[in-house]
């Protein structure tokens, strides 16, 4: 059966229908301090552990991404709770994070985005950049109130 539908195609739709900022943008706000900005890494853990990822951002792998942000879910997180955040979601070029922002859209979220490509584009700005290990114990050391 032919694709009649390509992924190009489902990621350009999806990427006129949402919000999309540049690192330099999030960069900028980051920098301002900005509280109500939080990134959300949706690559997959093999991914975070090779290439480290953005400081103080929330993990949330793809595959749970819409279980993780429906109260309705026995797998939801708080953190997704929060209306006063602006979550801003990233992958690796930025193809899976668009498609994960609009079908975030579709499920009601309105303060949902994500930045144009990707993680590639992080390492690019030479944005800031964590370890899996440090990402991991500055996660438990903000759970834990330190």
């Amino acid at each position: 059966m032919p694709i009649t539908k390509g992924f190009r195609r489902l990621v350009d739709e999806a990427t006129a229908q949402i919000t999309t900022y540049t690192v330099a943008q999030i960069r900028a706000r980051l920098a301002e301090g900005d509280a109500r900005l939080q990134l959300v890494d949706i690559r997959d853990p093999r991914e975070l552990e090779r290439d480290g990822t953005a400081p103080g951002c929330v993990h949330a792998p793809r595959g749970m991404l819409e279980f993780w942000v429906d109260p309705a879910s026995p797998y939801f997180k708080p953190v997704f709770g929060d209306e006063g955040k602006e979550f801003v979601l990233f992958c690796g070029a930025g193809w899976r994070s668009a498609l994960a922002t609009k079908t975030l859209q579709d499920m009601g979220m309105t303060n949902v985005a994500h930045i144009d490509g990707g993680f590639a584009a992080w390492k690019q700005a030479a944005a800031p950049i964590e370890t899996l290990a440090e990402h991991q114990a500055a996660s438990h050391s903000r759970k834990a109130g330190g």
